[in-house]
């Protein structure tokens, strides 16, 4: 569900930035990393959620349409 997929991406997001400021604060480079690296994939993560929302309209806005143009024939004939 693409509503899961964006709040775990928040998630990641907000937990990456918190160890990226304690890496920051300690020195810890490697923490620093991790914590970008989970913010980005947060990110990702909530793109793609955006990506299957998106889908998902357009696919129910072409179901209708292709609906529409059949009973446009049925009422032709």
């Amino acid at each position: 569900m693409s509503l899961e997929d964006q709040a775990k991406g928040a998630m990641d997001q907000a937990t990456g930035k918190a160890k990226e400021l304690g890496g920051q604060v300690t020195g810890d480079k490697q923490m620093e990393a991790e914590g970008k690296a989970e913010g980005l994939m947060g990110k990702a993560k909530q793109m793609f959620g955006d990506a299957k929302d998106k889908t998902v309209e357009v696919s129910g806005d072409l179901a209708e349409k292709a609906s529409d143009a059949v009973d446009d024939i049925k009422e032709k004939f």
